[in-house]
């Protein structure tokens, strides 16, 4: 049975090109539509939880989507959100409070109907739609042991680092559920990490340094959206600016970030594995890597090939606490992974991993 979808936009041609975009895929149904926060929330409450997914502007008239989203968290509703939002500065902030409030992921709405029409919108919104149905990717559908559990491989590095400058790093990817993960996570964080920490998170240009300044301001320890040449300093977070690849750098005067508007990979840009890979023989002792909620794979191969020729410690993220336990279960299956953990345990392993507790 189809999976049923409303959709609330102010916009009759939105409404009408995301219905075309939704109903493309015959696993998904437009069951409704609203014209705005008002009319969403009343068929919400009177649906019988009837739709699996919603579809949510932000700025709409009578009601907004933020305050949408604080009715149904206060009247305990758990449908999956999905925001369907502008890149102007404006709407990326309040895209990050919608996270906040638990929407599910989002998607960026092009400034023109031509975007509307592109086959990345489609790709991105239907893959989004499908996660939160906990549908597995089309590709895998005639492959069940790719999405069945199964016993992680036992992974044996070929050889170690010939050279080492004493130091530490940590390196940490997330995607789908990532921003409100790294909310808990970076919090709980202390002030001296004894290492600096690179973050990627899969998100468009536009948005991170939002994302970035919200969650310095909940945490001890200093966050700020990475520039390239960012020389890396002990108990700093660099968080990878959206739209960008970021690679690690090293040189006489120290280790420093590259930012490069180089193609996407498998869509993503930035891209866990491409930072990995950069960190592929470096001087670091040790480096710890983490992987938290995420749809597909991003981070295993990368971890793979630094494994191969680093001091390397690996956390994943636990599958109850995962909004999607793609990237998690992907590093875990290829026996990369040291240590399992909940959410709200992620920031106490990597103290302990950096020694700092």
């Amino acid at each position: 049975m189809a999976k049923k979808i409303l959709i609330v936009d102010d916009s009759a041609l939105m409404r009408r090109v995301i219905s075309d975009i939704i109903n493309s895929d015959e696993r998904f149904t437009v069951e409704d539509t609203a014209k705005d926060g008002l009319e969403g929330l009343d068929k919400i409450t009177k649906s019988g939880n009837r739709f699996d997914v919603i579809l949510l502007d932000i700025n709409m008239p009578r009601m907004n989507g933020l305050e949408l989203m604080a009715e149904l968290s206060k009247l305990r509703v758990r449908t999956p959100v999905i925001i369907v939002s502008t890149l102007a500065k404006d709407g990326a902030d309040e895209t990050i409070k919608a996270l906040e409030l638990g929407a599910f992921d989002f998607v960026t709405k092009p400034g023109s109907f031509a975007g509307m029409k592109s086959d990345d919108l489609k790709a991105d919104l239907i893959a989004k739609v499908a996660a939160a149905c906990h549908l597995a990717p089309k590709k895998s559908v005639a492959k069940p042991a790719v999405v069945t559990p199964v016993k992680p491989e036992v992974f044996i590095p070929k050889s170690r680092p010939a050279r080492t400058n004493g130091k530490t790093l940590i390196a940490l990817a997330c995607s789908t559920g990532g921003p409100k993960a790294l909310q808990t996570v970076m919090p709980m964080l202390p002030e001296k990490l004894n290492a600096a920490m690179l973050i990627v998170q899969h998100m468009p240009e536009g948005f991170t340094l939002s994302l970035c300044e919200r969650l310095n301001e909940m945490s001890v320890v200093n966050i700020k959206e990475a520039a390239d040449g960012d020389i890396l300093r002990k108990d700093q977070v660099y968080l990878a600016k959206g739209g960008f690849q970021m690679k690690f750098k090293e040189s006489a005067s120290g280790n420093f970030l590259s930012l490069t508007k180089d193609p996407p990979r498998g869509g993503l840009r930035p891209c866990a594995d491409i930072m990995y890979e950069s960190l592929v023989g470096s001087a670091y002792e040790k480096i710890v890597c983490v992987v938290l909620t995420g749809m597909g794979a991003d981070g295993t191969s990368g971890i793979r090939q630094l494994k191969e020729t680093n001091n390397v410690y690996v956390i994943a993220q636990d599958e109850p606490t995962c909004v999607v336990y793609g990237m998690p279960r992907a590093i875990y299956e290829a026996g990369l992974v040291d240590e399992v953990k909940p959410l709200d345990q992620i920031a106490d392993a990597i103290a302990r991993a950096t020694g700092v507790r």
